[in-house]
């Protein structure tokens, strides 16, 4: 792990740079911000989809070392692939195993245009200024098996509908095996529907059928149309499920997972079932994280978790190429500026030093003959003084026992109204009752008073008020607390308040608490 990825960050913002969708999570909740913005402490990570990428597998001998590996695949991959030789292909790879391969070692190799992911991250890299990780897509589902959210064993297929991309993943025993994009995505789909239906519908026409339309009730002219639509995506699914297990000699699927980048109101893993008789079932995971967004897009927060893994846990096949600038003092520029720096200050710490020697005591004997005449001056006037203070301290010790005994009386005053104020128990009691709830509701407080005024439309007594300054991560927090509070004290205390307000640069919600003793 870099020294970059070792440092603790104050939040982790997630990008889907195809639609430029930025999801920040502080603590464990995520929350979509429309003004991402540049910030030191804080960790980027985004993904690419499958068809921006050319995936294959590659065999290279185990005697090459490992110093000389990334050479040896790099100029594979060229040779096999029949790469543009005028294009320096960014290449990533993660090793496979496999225990019958005895001269070689096995790689799934990820190769993408470096202008691709210029072109695919030139809108977010002008708000944020760079990218820690840039994963491809299906490697991060590798999350869901390092974090026990998937816990079985076996050949899994992964199926995600986006707006930009559609892609087919399989794992095989916890590890990636194959992924492949389909040219099913939301705009693709559209097309495709367009001809099926014979007559043009507008995108979000299809799209607000497509999350909303319920195939098994709806009366909607499309629904046949719709029906063929999935009919013919399950069909190509088929036949990539088919090529794989023959390919990869996989003997059955034995899970299903599917969904899309919207909510929809037809069950997709109902579909997959039927059309493919393979046991289905949506991306309903338990992530570990609370959302403000009633449908969250599952890569953002699989990006999320993926950051939490240990680096061993991790797929490495980082495509970044927008890097946090090193400090200052690890740059050759900062380094030569040092140096320089230094060569002046040792050039010059002789002169200065036998100079500032030689000042520092002619000022000092200046200001000690200054301090003398000033000191002599002082002890005649003070000489003077002391007898005429002499004359004075008869006068004053009798003022002094005058005012000796007011004090008394303001003191024994002052200790009643102490007593009744501040050890009043009433309102002990009330404190002590108000710190266990807030502790149960894990509401922090930020400041307290209390205060005292006469009772309005002419009541005899006092109004007593305590104001509590309440900080919390959650605004839901404040109101439960505000709620329990009502219930539990109704009769005895009123409590009230007027707003829960959010503070961006703190990410918490502050509110101030008032409590009127009835």
């Amino acid at each position: 792990m870099s020294k970059q990825e070792q440092r603790s960050f104050s939040n982790v913002l997630s990008v889907n740079p195809y639609k430029n969708i930025y999801i920040s999570a502080i603590s464990s909740f995520l929350s979509e911000t429309t003004s991402p913005t540049f910030s030191k402490e804080q960790y980027t990570i985004s993904y690419l989809n499958t068809k921006g990428f050319i995936n294959s597998q590659i065999a290279i001998s185990k005697n090459i070392p490992d110093e000389d590996l990334y050479d040896a695949i790099y100029n594979k991959a060229y040779d096999e692939l029949g790469l543009d030789q005028a294009v320096m292909y960014q290449i990533q790879y993660i090793e496979t195993s496999n225990d019958l391969e005895e001269e070689n070692r096995n790689f799934h190799i990820f190769i993408i245009n470096p202008a691709e992911i210029t072109d695919v991250f030139k809108d977010a890299i002008e708000k944020i200024k760079y990218f820690d990780y840039i994963i491809p897509s299906p490697l991060l589902l590798k999350s869901l098996y390092s974090k026990d959210i998937i816990e079985d064993s076996g050949v899994h297929c992964f199926i995600y509908f986006q707006e930009n991309d559609t892609f087919i993943t399989i794992y095989n025993n916890k590890e990636f095996i194959y992924t492949k994009s389909i040219n099913y995505s939301f705009l693709q789909m559209h097309e495709r529907f367009c001809e099926i239906y014979g007559e043009r519908v507008e995108y979000e026409e299809f799209i607000d059928f497509l999350s909303n339309g319920n195939l098994k009730t709806t009366q909607s002219s499309y629904k046949e149309h719709f029906i063929k639509l999935y009919k013919e995506i399950f069909a190509n699914i088929s036949d990539v499920l088919t090529y794989v297990k023959r390919a990869l000699d996989v003997e059955k699927i034995d899970t299903i997972y599917i969904d899309s980048q919207i909510s929809t109101v037809t069950k997709l893993d109902e579909l997959s079932e039927v059309e493919l008789g393979i046991k289905s079932s949506d991306f309903n995971f338990d992530y570990g994280f609370e959302s403000s967004e009633s449908h969250m897009d599952q890569l953002h927060a699989l990006m999320h978790v993926y950051v939490s893994l240990p680096q061993e846990e991790k797929y490495e096949c980082n495509f970044t190429i927008y890097h946090r600038p090193p400090k200052f003092i690890q740059r050759d520029s900062g380094k030569a500026i040092l140096l320089a720096v230094a060569s002046l200050i040792l050039a010059f710490i002789y002169p200065v030093s036998y100079w500032t020697l030689t000042y520092a005591q002619n000022v000092q004997y200046d200001l000690l003959n200054e301090d003398y005449k000033e000191l002599h001056n002082i002890k005649i006037t003070r000489e003077a003084t002391i007898k005429n203070k002499e004359a004075d301290k008869h006068k004053v010790l009798t003022l002094f026992n005058n005012e000796k005994d007011e004090y008394i009386q303001k003191k024994n005053t002052l200790i009643k109204i102490h007593d009744v104020k501040v050890n009043y128990p009433v309102k002990a009691n009330l404190l002590y009752k108000l710190t266990k709830d807030l502790n149960r509701y894990r509401v922090k407080v930020e400041s307290m008073s209390y205060s005292e005024s006469a009772k309005p439309d002419k009541k005899i007594g006092t109004a007593k008020q305590l104001k509590f300054g309440l900080v919390s991560s959650n605004d839901k927090k404040i109101t439960n607390l505000v709620k329990y509070l009502t219930r539990t004290y109704e009769g005895k205390f009123h409590f009230s308040i007027d707003e829960i307000s959010f503070r961006k640069e703190s990410k918490l919600y502050f509110g101030e608490l008032r409590v009127n003793l009835l």
